[in-house]
């Protein structure tokens, strides 16, 4: 058997697992596993010995929908790339909606930027990328999560903090001093269903966020009223279902002017952007 007929094997296999994505999935399994990249598998005429035998057990793994991410051990988001695995929330495209969109701000030139619910550190490296000379400080209440954080934060300056984004007054040398808070927190409403990847593989308390999916948003919109100084900008995603919640948790604190209900790439409400109003606001 070819690598190609292998590949051609493992998308039936994967499409009858309900993957919509198997042909892009077995691609990606067979470059991970033979040390090339997608595009040149056309080319590669003898992959190292154990290779199919490899290949079979990875493609087995993902028909059980373990995630793809989990079996290559990355994940693209916006221009980085992340280690992920079993215990962080594997970042998804939704959230490089939210991150294009800070990319896009008028920051000072060494911006203090905050990233609450860093997961991965998804947001908090790609900002930095973006703002190499920023102070960027990623925070998360789970100890696992950070452990993939820092090893993403390799060579950044992002600072990483365990803490509950809830705890109040987390943090008061930030307040009145950050330029950007970013955050996607747990936001799914408790019971939705789920794809298999998500429900069986995703930590659930990065996942879920109550009955309505709002248990944590509200902390977050508190402190970075607490942290942004007056003009700084605020970034916070939400479930498709609660934009409207999001819009009324940000508007009602009577602490933030142009709040503005924003859409992913995919064109669903996804994100609510704000700014910091006047001191004494």
């Amino acid at each position: 058997m070819s690598v190609l007929q292998a590949i051609d094997s493992a998308a039936a296999q994967l499409a009858e697992a309900g993957i919509d994505s198997a042909r892009w999935d077995a691609e990606q399994l067979a470059a991970h596993l033979a040390g090339t990249d997608r595009g040149r598998l056309r080319f590669l005429e003898t992959p190292g010995e154990d290779f199919f035998g490899r290949f079979h057990h990875a493609v087995t793994a993902r028909a059980q929908r373990v995630p793809l991410q989990h079996l290559i051990g990355t994940v693209g988001f916006g221009p980085v790339l992340l280690h992920v695995g079993p215990g962080v929330f594997i970042p998804r495209p939704e959230t490089e909606a939210m991150f294009e969109w800070a990319a896009a701000q008028p920051l000072p030139a060494q911006p203090v930027i905050v990233d609450a619910c860093t997961g991965s550190g998804a947001l908090a490296v790609a900002l930095s990328q973006h703002w190499p000379a920023a102070r960027i400080i990623g925070i998360d209440d789970s100890e696992a999560a950070l452990g993939y954080a820092r090893r993403n934060a390799e060579g950044t300056g992002v600072e990483l903090v365990h803490a509950d984004i809830g705890t109040p007054g987390l943090l008061p040398e930030l307040d009145g001093r950050v330029d950007l808070v970013v955050s996607n927190p747990p936001y799914v409403p408790d019971g939705a269903t789920l794809e298999p990847e998500v429900s069986q593989h995703d930590p659930s308390h990065a996942v879920f966020g109550g009955p309505d999916g709002m248990a944590v948003i509200p902390a977050v919109v508190a402190r970075a009223a607490s942290w942004l100084r007056p003009g700084g900008l605020f970034a916070v995603e939400h479930d498709d279902t609660t934009s409207a919640l999001t819009v009324e948790c940000i508007t009602t604190t009577g602490l933030f002017d142009d709040v503005v209900a924003r859409n992913d790439l995919a064109g669903r409400p996804r994100f609510v952007t704000a700014r910091r109003g006047s001191a004494g606001e």
